[in-house]
Order: C-alpha cells, then sequence, then structure tokens
C-alpha cells in the first residue's frame, strides 16, 4: 500500500488516502491534546487511596432513580435544579461509602468467606420454604445483572461498613438534668404585664411638599428588577404514552419554527400549542399562573433578556418560555410615588409620637411600679400574647422592663414570676428521645468531618467538567 502511494502520490486517489491516513494520525494526537490525557481516564473523584469512576457514579445515580415515583423521575429530568441535587446526593452516597471503606481497611477489619456464605444463605429472597435455594440464589443474582464475585464483593464492603459505621447508631445516653432542663424550659410559664401604644392611636398631619422630599430622600424607595415574560405550551396527559409522544413531536416543532424566526405566538397558533403572554411581574409578586413554580421563577431570574428557554418538561405538558424584556432594579421617582409617601410619612410621623408615649409609660413603670392600662396574662412560649410580646417575655430576665417593637404598636412589657410546669412522663419521654437523635446527629457530624479529614476528597476537574460543566 505505502508503496503503491510512493509510485502514485500525484493521483488524486493516492491524495485522498493519504489525507485520510494522515487525519487519522493527527486525530488521535489532538484528541490527546484537547483531552489532556482524560479520554480514557474516567475516575471521577478520589477518596484517600480509592477512586470513584463515572461508571460508579452512573449506577449510583440510576439506583436512586429506581426509588423515585414516575413524577418525581420526570420532574427531575426536567428541572435543572433537582437534577443537580440527584448529581449531588449521588456523588455524596459515594465518598461517604469510599471513607468508610478506607476506614475499615486501615482497622484491619476482615469479612471471611465463610461469613459472606452465612449472609447470603440468611437473605429471605435466595430462601425458599425457609430453606436457602441454589436456584433462588442464580435466579436473583441473574435478573440483577450480579454475578456471584460480585454481589459477593458488595456484600462484604456492606459487612465492613456496618463494622466501621455501626457504632454510630448506638444511642447517646443523656443525664435525666439535661431532660428536665428542656422540659422546664420549654414548657414553663410566666406572668407578665403589659400595655399596648398603637401607632393609629395618634393623629398627624398632612406634610408639605418641603417635608415630603425630606422624607424621600431619606428613605428611597427601590422598584424590584421586573420582567416581561411569555410562554407556548403545549398541553399533554404526560402519563400516558401516545399522547406524551405526540405532544413531544408538536413541541419540536414549535421549538423549530421559533429558531427559525416567527413569533412565539404563531409558532404556537401553526402546532396548536397555546401562547400565554404573563405581563411584566418581579419576582415577589408573580402572576397567578400554575407554571409559576418557585423553581420556574429561578429559571425565569436567570434567563438573558430576549432569549427563550430550552424546552421543559412539566406536568402539564411540554414549555417553552421566552423572557421578552428586563427592568432592572432603580429608584421610584418621586411623582410617581408622591401618594405612597404621604403614607409613609404618617405612618413614621405616628410611630415617633407612640414612642414617645410607650417611654412615658416605661418611665412611670420603673419609678413607681405602675403601668397604666396594663393588661396581665400568663403566656407560653406559644401563646397567650402576641408573638414579639412571647419572644421577649422569655429572652428577658423576672422582674425586668422594657418596650417591644411590634409590627403596629410599642408593647411596654413587664416580666413577672415563673411557673414551673408539672411532671409529664410522656412529654419528658419525647424530650429525651429528641435528646438522643440531636447526640447522634453530632458524634455523626463529627465522625464524617474525621473521615474527611483522614481521606481527602479530591475532584478530578477534568473528568469532572467534561461531564458536568455547564
Amino acid at each position: 500500500m505505502l508503496e503503491y502511494l510512493r509510485n502514485a502520490a500525484d493521483k488524486p486517489l493516492a491524495k485522498i488516502l493519504i489525507g485520510i491516513l494522515a487525519f487519522s494520525f493527527v486525530g488521535w494526537g489532538v484528541a490527546e491534546w484537547i483531552f489532556g490525557g482524560t479520554a480514557s481516564d474516567t475516575t471521577l473523584v478520589r477518596v484517600g487511596n480509592s477512586e470513584i469512576t463515572i461508571q460508579q457514579f452512573s449506577m449510583e445515580k440510576s439506583r436512586l432513580l429506581s426509588e423515585m415515583s414516575r413524577d418525581e423521575q420526570r420532574e427531575t429530568y426536567a428541572d435543572p435544579v433537582l437534577s443537580q441535587a440527584l448529581d449531588t446526593r449521588a456523588l455524596s452516597n459515594l465518598t461517604t461509602q469510599a471513607m468508610a471503606d478506607e476506614r475499615a481497611a486501615d482497622l484491619g477489619f476482615v469479612v471471611s468467606d465463610a461469613q459472606i456464605a452465612r449472609e447470603i444463605r440468611a437473605f429471605p429472597e435466595f430462601q425458599i420454604d425457609g430453606q436457602f435455594s441454589t436456584y433462588a440464589f442464580d435466579t436473583v443474582l441473574m435478573n440483577s445483572g450480579y454475578t456471584e464475585a460480585a454481589f459477593a464483593d458488595v456484600l462484604r464492603k456492606q459487612v465492613l461498613r456496618g463494622y466501621t459505621l455501626g457504632a454510630m447508631s448506638v444511642p447517646v445516653a443523656v443525664p435525666e438534668f439535661a431532660v428536665r432542663a428542656v422540659f422546664d424550659a420549654r414548657y414553663a410559664e410566666r406572668e407578665i404585664k403589659y400595655a399596648t401604644v398603637d401607632f393609629d392611636d395618634f393623629d398627624v398631619e398632612t406634610p408639605t411638599e418641603e417635608q415630603l422630599r425630606a422624607f424621600y430622600e431619606q428613605n428611597p424607595h427601590v422598584v424590584p428588577e421586573q420582567r416581561t415574560v411569555s410562554y407556548v405550551i403545549v398541553n399533554a396527559d404526560m402519563d400516558a404514552p401516545d399522547e406524551y409522544d405526540a405532544a413531544y413531536e408538536r413541541a419540536i416543532a414549535v421549538e423549530d419554527a421559533i429558531i427559525g424566526g416567527e413569533t412565539m405566538a404563531d409558532a404556537a397558533d401553526a402546532n396548536g400549542a397555546k401562547y400565554v403572554s404573563l405581563g411584566t411581574f418581579d419576582a415577589g409578586n408573580r402572576p397567578v399562573d400554575e407554571l409559576l413554580t418557585d423553581n420556574m421563577m429561578v429559571r425565569i431570574f436567570d434567563m438573558e433578556q430576549g432569549l427563550e428557554s430550552e424546552l421543559i418538561e412539566t406536568k402539564k405538558g411540554f414549555v417553552i418560555v421566552r423572557v421578552d424584556n428586563v427592568i432592572p432594579s432603580h429608584n421610584a421617582e418621586f411623582d410617581k410615588i408622591h401618594d405612597e409617601l404621604v403614607d409613609d410619612w404618617r405612618r413614621a410621623e405616628q410611630r415617633k409620637q407612640a414612642y414617645v408615649r410607650a417611654n412615658e409609660l416605661l418611665v412611670g413603670l420603673n419609678e413607681n411600679g405602675e403601668l397604666g392600662g396594663a393588661k396581665s396574662v400568663t403566656v407560653t412560649r406559644a401563646d397567650g400574647a402576641p408573638l414579639e410580646l412571647l419572644s421577649a417575655a422569655f429572652s428577658g430576665e423576672i422582674g425586668a422592663n422594657s418596650i417591644v417593637n411590634g409590627a403596629d404598636s410599642f408593647y411596654v412589657l413587664h416580666i413577672g414570676a415563673e411557673v414551673m410546669p408539672d411532671v409529664d412522663d410522656k412529654k419528658l419521654a419525647e424530650i429525651r428521645d429528641e435528646l438522643e437523635a440531636l447526640g447522634n446527629n453530632n458524634i455523626t457530624d463529627d465522625y464524617n468531618e474525621f473521615l474527611s479529614r483522614e481521606y481527602p476528597v479530591k475532584v478530578n476537574e477534568k473528568v469532572y467538567n467534561r461531564f458536568f460543566a455547564k
């Protein structure tokens, strides 16, 4: 072949063959250069001396997906936030398992073949009439895609992890005094006395233009970023395979028409879809539309002006969203919010006068123990008075006097005696369980921190970016 090419190098066919060969050799080098030696590297994360491969990650992700309902799977595929959360969960599971495996190896734990055999024989799935069945064992492994050696290896690692992490599941003994201290703090009551000074009790004049402009300068009104949004939806019963497929084809046709230059309204009309204009809104005041979930709002306010989203799969059908216009946040003009400024100025003046009156009541309370118009009540941490008062009543000291700031009023508060709760065995038992769980969680967190220090997690950036970089 090479001899032929040398003798006929000027012939057209030879030039084509030489070009093909040259490109193939260059291609190998270019691939190595482009991927930086990672074209065949599938190690995603290294944990100590262990490696987590892309294949392992994919298997763990598939396992987590198999535990979801069909609706949950569809929502995860359609929502980038949920999809990323699934990736994070799968990777977290694998790194935790790898750290436990590394720790078991360092501690010298060993699981014998005889123990693995006993574990296998104890599996109900491998038994018929209460006895281990080779037929059942082989059938289950074949259906699950495991070889006998691979299954034994998985089981061995599970037992080793149990050795390493088993101590974390042992309940932590909680001292009786700690249980009683929490019980007393949670269920104790307090006797309080308080007077309410409502802002609305004070009349104020209409502000002058000069006062209003001064107030405007001191209290700028920021208009949040607003977006004008529209979308096209191809409605479908997403649980019906035939309808799902037909809707997907129409959605692709709508998408192609938009890419081709048609308006969203025309593309929707031509393909039996629905066009909706949501108008202009900000993130805190969304229109009433079932499409505008929290996740969809995050997506909309991450998009650039004039761009359409990719095809989004929702429970109602396939959707394409467009951000038609973006109005950045800005200070509102004085004239446009004049009436609102008047109301705000009046409220601020009422608040000032109410605070003066509250201080007068507090001075009288401190000097002679009298609090005109006061109300005496016994409160718990959750009931008996306005929320602001409850918080102040249990955060302050017995006998203390103070002014408490409310949404529409000030409260002048005196904290009286504390009423200790009667013993309740059921509540004490619930608190003990709660404290034990909290203690176990703290120990588990500390142990995980220790494992992370002993067996550092290192991400293979080249492989990670190749598979996950957006």
